[in-house]
């Protein structure tokens, strides 16, 4: 009777064994593991990207149109800080290889508060406020092509061949808003320089609607994500950046608006413009790859 019990147990050889890891505790399979990776630097970026647009939107909250501008020019300065937050941690990310899929969730939920809502809501409150019934749309369909496009870049970023492209389809969400801030802050400057801007303040409700477009278009735009800074340049390539830096330092307004509307232009132009002066312009690109596209 005792032997037949005995037979009736499993043997030892019998029991599966679990990956045991350096302290000697079970290692977790990627599908069972409930942890998970942060990279501590880029995500701190990310972090900093959505903080500046919720103190944009605390400081929008606080304008009021007899008191003056001062309340959105401080929402601008933010809403710029966290495009250059934004446009590090991703840089930040892929120097060091760390990129991840918690870090791209996360960057999107920043970007639709600092270059979604906190811009639609600015343009609202300085201008869309006088249109009763579509001010209110046409802030509410920038947000949504906003969102739009986040997800879009979401599905497709998972494709493998899509970490090295080298285009945007469509125009990317964070130079969006920085397109409407900067032209908004220019215009600030000119009524602050003695300037009536007159019916052209109403710019920006047709600026909205144009990126609410290209932001869900298929009109490519080059990432800049990839740039070289150690190959040897064209004297004319290097005169034009000296000469950036410096009206960016003396005409800080003026330069900002003009660069970021000269982005969106270019994708529109892009198409007829040579190979020769793309690879001028876009010197991250190399004469044979054109790389896939990204949707980011």
């Amino acid at each position: 009777m005792r032997k037949a019990v005995r037979r009736s147990l499993p043997e030892e050889n019998d029991i599966p064994s679990r990956p045991v890891g350096r302290a000697g505790k079970p290692e977790l399979s990627p599908e069972t593991d409930e942890r998970v990776q942060i990279y501590f630097l880029p995500n701190l970026l990310t972090a900093g990207n959505l903080a500046c647009g919720f103190f944009a939107l605390t400081w929008i909250f606080k304008y009021e149109r007899a008191l003056g501008f001062e309340p959105i020019l401080i929402a601008i300065r933010l809403i710029l800080a966290a495009f250059a937050c934004d446009f590090l941690d991703g840089r930040l990310a892929r120097l060091a290889q760390k990129e991840s899929q918690f870090g791209r969730e996360f960057d999107s939920l920043a970007d639709i508060v600092s270059f979604g809502v906190a811009p639609a809501f600015l343009v609202f409150r300085i201008v869309l406020y006088q249109f009763e019934r579509s001010g209110w749309l046409i802030a509410a369909i920038y947000l949504v092509c906003g969102g739009i496009r986040l997800a879009r870049f979401n599905v497709l970023s998972m494709r493998p061949e899509s970490h090295k492209g080298r285009e945007f389809i469509g125009f990317p969400i964070p130079s969006a808003a920085a397109v409407v801030v900067s032209v908004a802050m220019f215009m600030m400057w000119m009524v602050g320089q003695g300037h009536e801007l007159g019916p052209s303040r109403y710019a920006l409700a047709g600026l909205m609607v144009l990126l609410s477009i290209l932001m869900v278009s298929n009109v490519r735009y080059p990432t800049f994500k990839y740039i070289d800074w150690t190959p040897a340049r064209s004297v004319a390539a290097f005169a034009a950046a000296a000469v950036m830096g410096l009206l960016l330092v003396s005409e800080f307004e003026v330069t900002l608006a003009a660069l970021f509307v000269a982005y969106l232009l270019y994708g529109l132009v892009r198409p007829w413009v040579s190979k020769r002066w793309r690879r001028e312009i876009e010197s991250d690109e190399s004469d044979d790859d054109e790389g896939d596209p990204v949707d980011g």
